[in-house]
């Protein structure tokens, strides 16, 4: 068992640059794809991994602190220190039961597919950790409610459910994720999705205001406004005004500008070497599949990053930042101080998928959906802290607290994680959990109507 248990954890410590492109080149000889093609496609997609990586750093790095220095100025002193999400991806690979959500994920994935249950295929197995985030979660709650054994089989069930419902979003969401990306058989199977049904009822009272509900995508901006849309002139406006905001001399608020302007117009160029690697791959499946299994279609379930060409994505991140900031100050129980977290991908990439690219309506959405975030957060802090110290995964200050700020699906975890105190009489989470289900329902039948309507029409 501890063999196996090192085994996994070695390959999945390879990281998502290194373990993803090996799925997809294991999944592309397996589907008869010419051995170099496989081989320069998953390379090109480690780069791309890779690449998209740097460029969040770069970000977090540059307008990070300058959000830090807005927080300094405010004099306000919050507790609790977000250690973003590879913070959290090292305290959940170091639970005891880590190893068994690998196995644990392939295997459902596979019933789901023999029998007809989902068309997707998870490659984002390096994500797996967001399984055991919840699962950890799941025991450290229901413990002392339940006791140790009744809470860790609650905690595989849970983790359970969020691998099928991953696999149903990425059937789900797929047609759009396609039309938005413009790759084919290439859907996104990570948790962060799993947001949009918070956001669904907000977003149906957006719709109803018809200003809000005209094309506002990045192309339709640059027809109307120019070269104020493009993404280099929004990069530059947004980073001088952060340097403003945040009290810098001139040369730091030019080179703040400089700075956002540089990953706004590369973040597009990066996504071209996705669709330039998922798609030979994507195309060589789904010829497999028609082969083999007449009438039915494979999809590729990947992270979030071969997304990150859009420009909607990115001015909503960056627009973001200043009211995660006032949220924080304002938030009644907050008690985390976004910094590490503070290029929050979960925020803004399921209003955009819901949205269709709409930036206005994803700015609104981001905005609204921040206090989750933090609420989340806050909760979470002293359970991730526990864990970091009887593991020993990451180095804690004495009478220090650590957290994230951008925990994916914040709704759907803390929900189905807390739902057990509902026995002790706490039904806040209870509640979360019915909405979480209301929304996703009504979200998951708007997709299915349109996946309908698109074949009809073609």
């Amino acid at each position: 068992m501890d063999f196996l248990g090192t085994v996994i954890n070695y390959i999945l410590n390879l990281g998502a640059p290194v373990f993803v492109p090996i799925i997809m080149l294991i999944a592309g000889l397996i589907v008869r794809m010419k051995l170099r093609d496989g081989i320069s496609a998953a390379i090109t997609l480690g780069v791309a991994f890779v690449g998209m990586s740097m460029l969040i750093a770069f970000m977090v790095g540059a307008i990070g602190s300058a959000a830090q220095t807005m927080m300094e100025r405010t004099g306000i002193e919050l507790s609790i220190v977000d250690g973003g999400w590879t913070t959290m991806a090292n305290v959940s690979w170091a639970w005891p039961y880590a190893f068994l959500m690998f196995p644990l994920q392939v295997g459902v994935n596979i019933l789901m597919l023999v029998f007809k249950k989902t068309n997707t295929f998870n490659a984002d197995l390096w994500n797996v950790w967001g399984k055991i985030f919840t699962a950890f979660i799941v025991v450290a709650v229901a413990t002392p409610i339940v006791g140790g054994l009744i809470a860790l089989i609650l905690a595989f069930l849970i983790a359970t459910l969020q691998i099928i419902l991953e696999l149903n979003s990425g059937d789900i969401n797929q047609q759009r994720i396609e039309k938005l990306t413009g790759i084919p058989g290439v859907t996104c199977t990570h948790r962060m999705l799993f947001f949009s049904a918070i956001y669904y009822p907000f977003d149906l009272l957006l719709r109803k205001i018809p200003a809000l509900n005209k094309p506002m995508d990045a192309a339709t901006l640059r027809s109307k406004l120019g070269i104020f849309a493009e993404n280099h002139v929004i990069g530059f406006l947004l980073g001088v005004t952060f340097g403003l905001i945040a009290d810098y001399d001139v040369p730091a608020t030019l080179t703040l500008g400089v700075q956002a302007a540089t990953a706004l117009m590369l973040f597009p160029m990066i996504s071209k070497l996705f669709m330039q690697a998922l798609s030979p791959i994507s195309e060589a499946i789904s010829d497999y599949m028609n082969k083999r299994f007449a009438g039915r279609k494979l999809f590729v379930g990947l992270d979030w990053p071969f997304m990150g060409g859009a420009s909607e994505i990115w001015f909503t991140v960056i627009v973001a930042i200043p009211f995660t900031l006032i949220w924080s100050v304002i938030l009644p129980g907050n008690k985390i101080l976004p910094f590490a977290g503070i290029i929050n991908i979960a925020l803004v990439v399921p209003a955009y998928i819901l949205t269709k690219g709409n930036t206005l309506r994803m700015v609104i959405l981001a905005i609204i959906g921040v206090p989750f975030f933090l609420f989340v957060g806050t909760q979470f802090a002293p359970i991730i802290t526990d864990l970091g110290l009887a593991t020993k995964a990451i180095n804690i200050p004495t009478n220090q607290l650590i957290s994230n700020s951008c925990i994916d699906a914040p709704i759907f975890t803390y929900a189905f994680s807390f739902i057990w105190q509902c026995l002790q009489g706490y039904f806040l989470p209870l509640f979360l959990a019915i909405y979480w289900c209301v929304g996703y329902f009504f979200y998951a039948r708007e997709l299915r109507k349109e996946s309908h309507q698109n074949i009809v029409e073609q």
